[in-house]
C-alpha cells in the first residue's frame, strides 16, 4: 500500500479511533496520496481508501424500537457513517438551548423514485480499468446492500464528452436509412457489461435512462459533433429511428431502458464555439420533434411505456421552457416528466416549485451533478469537503422543491477526471488509480449516501416546520416500510443543538457537529 505521510497519519488515527471502527460493517481507511497539493483555499477532509483486499461497507440501516432512533453522521474531521443510537426525549417548548427547533408534520408531497449515478464511457472504461476483484469492491461500493444501493443509472446514447473520442452510431454520411447504424466497443465492451454487473448485484430493479448529446454531424447544420449546430429538420424523423434502433440494440443485450430524454442540455447547441458533443434545439422546435417525430416513433415501435422526459437542462429556463411544450396537448400526452441539471442551481429553487404546481402530473428529476465544472476549478480535489456540502446542500433544496431524485455525473473518473476527449475534466465521488489498483471515496461519495442509503423509492416526503434553521438544512421522509429518515446539513464551523419534535413520540434530541452531515432514522 503507497500511502504518503498524511495517509498514514490518517490511517493510524482510524485505527486507534474506536468509535470509528464501530460505525460500519468495515471502517472507512483515511487516505491522502504523497504530496498531493492541497488548493488554494480548499480546506481538505480524507479520503477512503479501497482496493482488492479491502473497502469500507455499510449494511442496510434498520430503525431501532421505538423509544429509540438512529443517528448516522459524517464529519470532516474523522467520520464516515458513524452510527449511534439515542432515546426520544419529552418535546417540551424551544429555549436558549436549542439552535435550531423543528416540528415534523404529516404534510405530504412527492414520493422518491431514487438515486443513482452515471455509466459513461468514461466511468466504465475507469472501472473496468481495474482488477476483477477491485472492479466488484467499485460496483458494490454503490449498487449493493453493502454499498449506498444506487437504484437509478444514466448512460449516453452514443458518445459524449466522457467518452476517449467522438462517435456516434451512424458515421456514415448520408446513411438516412440508418442501415450502418451499429453499437461501439463503448457499449458492447464497456457500458453494456458494466450495467449487467450491476443489476445482478442490486436488491432493488436499478432503472436505467438515456440521453443524446448529439446527432452525426451530417445530420447538422454546421456537420459537426460540436460547436453551433441544429439538428437539420429534414433529419428529424431518422434522428427519432435513431433512438428506437438504440433501444433495440441495448433490448438484445438483455439491457431494459426505462427512461429517455429528448437531448442532453438543448441549450448547449445554441452556444457558438460550444466545445463538446451538442445539438442546439428550441422550445417550439422540440415540442415539434417529440409530436411529430420522436412521440410517433417510440409508440409505433412499441416503447409507450417508456418515461419520455423533456428538458434535461438548467434550472433558470424553467419554467418557460417546458412552458412551450406542454401547452400542446399532444407533447403534453408524450412527456412524463421533466429531467434538470444542478449547474445553475443558484437561481431560485422556486423555479421547481412553480414547475411543479403549473404541471403537477410531470415528475421533475435531477440528472446530472457534478463539480470541478466550473472555470478557473480544479477538476479533482481529493478529500474536498466543500463538495460533498454542495452536494448534500442541492440534493436537500431539490427534495424540498418537489424532485423525486438526484443523479450525479459519472460513478467513478481517475485521477485528472477523465477520460475525457475533449478535456473537460471533472470530480467524481470515485476517484480511481489504476496504476496502483486502487480507488478512492471522496467526500462526495458518503454526501450521496446519507440519502440513498435511508430514503427509499417510494418514500414519500414529510414537511418539516422550522421554529429556528439555526442556519441547517434539512428534508424528512417516510419510507414505504413506515420508518422516518431526516437529513441534517451543517456548513458551519460550529455545532449546533437541533430538537425535531415528531408527536406523539416525542422529541429527537441531536447534536449536529461543525462542518457535519446527519442522518436520522426511527419508527
Amino acid at each position: 500500500m503507497n500511502m504518503g505521510t498524511i495517509g498514514i497519519v490518517f490511517f493510524i488515527f482510524g485505527l486507534l479511533d474506536v468509535s470509528l471502527c464501530q460505525s460500519v460493517q468495515q471502517p472507512c481507511v483515511p487516505y491522502m496520496l504523497e504530496n498531493y497539493t492541497v488548493p488554494s483555499g480548499e480546506q481538505l477532509s480524507f479520503t477512503c481508501l479501497c482496493n482488492a483486499t479491502y473497502c469500507d461497507t455499510f449494511l442496510t440501516p434498520v430503525a431501532p424500537e421505538y423509544p429509540l432512533f438512529l443517528d448516522v453522521t459524517s464529519d470532516r474531521q474523522q467520520h464516515r457513517f458513524f452510527q449511534t443510537v439515542a432515546e426520544f426525549q419529552a418535546a417540551g417548548s424551544p429555549d436558549d438551548s436549542d439552535d435550531a427547533w423543528f416540528d415534523l408534520t404529516d404534510i405530504e408531497a412527492q414520493a422518491i423514485l431514487g438515486f443513482g449515478g452515471a455509466v459513461t464511457d468514461s466511468a466504465a472504461f475507469n472501472v473496468l480499468s481495474l482488477s476483477p476483484v477491485t472492479q466488484d469492491q467499485l460496483l458494490r461500493a454503490y449498487y449493493s446492500s453493502s454499498g449506498l444501493e444506487y437504484n437509478l443509472n444514466r448512460i449516453n446514447i452514443g458518445g459524449c464528452d466522457f467518452s476517449s473520442r467522438g462517435y456516434t452510431y451512424v458515421d456514415t454520411e448520408g446513411d438516412v436509412a440508418l442501415e450502418t447504424f451499429a453499437l461501439q466497443p463503448e457499449d458492447l465492451e464497456q457500458k453494456i457489461p458494466v450495467i449487467h454487473r450491476i443489476n445482478a448485484m442490486s436488491d432493488e430493479e436499478v432503472l436505467t435512462f438515456a440521453a443524446a448529446w448529439s446527432a452525426p454531424g451530417w445530420m447538422k447544420t454546421n456537420g459537426d459533433l460540436v460547436g453551433y449546430g441544429q439538428l437539420l429538420e429534414t433529419m428529424y424523423q431518422p434522428w427519432a429511428e435513431y433512438h428506437v434502433k438504440f433501444l433495440d440494440a441495448y433490448a438484445a443485450q438483455n439491457v431494459s431502458i426505462w427512461g429517455i430524454s429528448t437531448q442532453n442540455e438543448p441549450t448547449d447547441g445554441n452556444i457558438p464555439g460550444f466545445s463538446f458533443n451538442c445539438m442546439g434545439w428550441t422550445p417550439e422546435t422540440q415540442r415539434k420533434f417529440l409530436v411529430e417525430n420522436f412521440g410517433p416513433a417510440l409508440e409505433q415501435h412499441g416503447y409507450d411505456s417508456l418515461k419520455v422526459m423533456v428538458f434535461d437542462d438548467q434550472r433558470p429556463y424553467l419554467p418557460e421552457w417546458v412552458s412551450h411544450i406542454l401547452e400542446d396537448p399532444e407533447a403534453f400526452a408524450y412527456a412524463d416528466g421533466i429531467a434538470v441539471h444542478w449547474y445553475i442551481d443558484y437561481v431560485s429553487d422556486n423555479i421547481l416549485n412553480l414547475t411543479h404546481h403549473l404541471y403537477p402530473d410531470k415528475f421533475i428529476l435531477a440528472t446530472e451533478a457534478c463539480e470541478g465544472s466550473n472555470p478557473g476549478q480544479e477538476a479533482v480535489i481529493l478529500g474536498s469537503w466543500h463538495r460533498l456540502e454542495t452536494y448534500a446542500a442541492d440534493i436537500i433544496e431539490d427534495l424540498e422543491n418537489w424532485v423525486i431524485g438526484w443523479v450525479d455525473w459519472n460513478i467513478a473518473l481517475d485521477l485528472e477526471g477523465g477520460p475525457n476527449w475533449s478535456y473537460n475534466f471533472v470530480d467524481s465521488p470515485i476517484i480511481v488509480d489504476a496504476a496502483a489498483d486502487e480507488f478512492y471515496k471522496n467526500p462526495m461519495y458518503y454526501a450521496m449516501g446519507h440519502f440513498s442509503k435511508f430514503i427509499r423509492r417510494g418514500a414519500v416526503h414529510l414537511q418539516l416546520n422550522s421554529v429556528r434553521d439555526g442556519g441547517l438544512r434539512t428534508t424528512a421522509f417516510r419510507n414505504p416500510d413506515g420508518s422516518v429518515a431526516i437529513v441534517i446539513l451543517n456548513r458551519q464551523d460550529v455545532a449546533a443543538n437541533v430538537t425535531i419534535t415528531a408527536e406523539p413520540r416525542g422529541a429527537l434530541r441531536v447534536t449536529a457537529g461543525a462542518k457535519s452531515l446527519k442522518t436520522l432514522l426511527f419508527k
